[in-house]
């Protein structure tokens, strides 16, 4: 009896099947035919090799080929104290940005993560709560956004939302069997922002986020 390929007609580590299939019943864009799709790898997240056939703007058609990541979709939180002019960032330790040049790997980042198989308001306050602890009240949807379009098919959803100290709950720091070791910081919002400049805040989420509140957010109009 032969074996099956885990993810396509067995079971994969996840217990998941069909992941083939992906994209082959696409029909929004008559210029694109799907081929076919190859999974490359399912080890935890999706990998995928796609053929299709693409009509150029001069009519032609072309035929080509793209690896797609698949890691879910997530949402990110900005947490602001407008009072006190202040933002509650992470910090925690990313290997794919120590191996491409970050000294040390450590990123300072807004709060967020997957969404699982949450809605996205639900996603971010179950991330909020494990990353820093807090129990966060009203959240206020900002955006929606395609992180790394040309490989990644990830969609974030971008909120902000109020914190004070009297609704921490725990310690925060994230979950210990996911590998997570999660430092939080607070910062004053103008030395967030400098830091953007300085480099030191490398993260594109959490730049775009702190942009926002700056333009058209909580600390829209204020002097630096």
């Amino acid at each position: 009896m032969s074996g099956g390929v885990p993810g396509v007609d067995v079971p994969d580590g996840r217990g998941r099947t069909g992941l083939d299939r992906a994209g082959l019943d696409l029909t929004g864009n008559p210029r694109v035919r799907v081929r076919e799709v190859r999974l490359l790898s399912s080890s935890w997240y999706v990998l995928r090799k796609t053929t299709f056939d693409y009509r150029r703007r001069d009519g032609g058609w072309s035929t080509e080929e793209r690896e797609t990541y698949d890691r879910g979709n997530g949402a990110t939180v900005l947490l602001y104290d407008a009072g006190r002019a202040t933002v509650l960032l992470t910090r925690q330790f990313r290997y794919p940005v120590y191996v491409n040049d970050h000294p040390d790997g450590l990123l300072l980042e807004t709060a967020g993560g997957l969404l699982d198989d949450d809605d996205a308001e639900t996603a971010i306050r179950r991330e909020v709560a494990e990353e820093t602890g807090y129990d966060i009240g009203e959240v206020e949807h900002v955006f929606d956004v395609y992180m790394s379009p040309g490989s990644v098919t990830e969609r974030v959803h971008f909120f902000a939302a109020p914190y004070s100290a009297d609704r921490r709950t725990s310690e925060g720091g994230g979950l210990a069997d996911d590998g997570e070791d999660i430092e939080v910081v607070e910062l004053p919002f103008a030395k967030a922002l400098d830091m953007i400049a300085s480099g030191e805040i490398a993260d594109a989420k959490t730049i775009m986020l702190l942009q926002w509140a700056a333009l058209s957010g909580p600390f829209s109009g204020r002097e630096r």
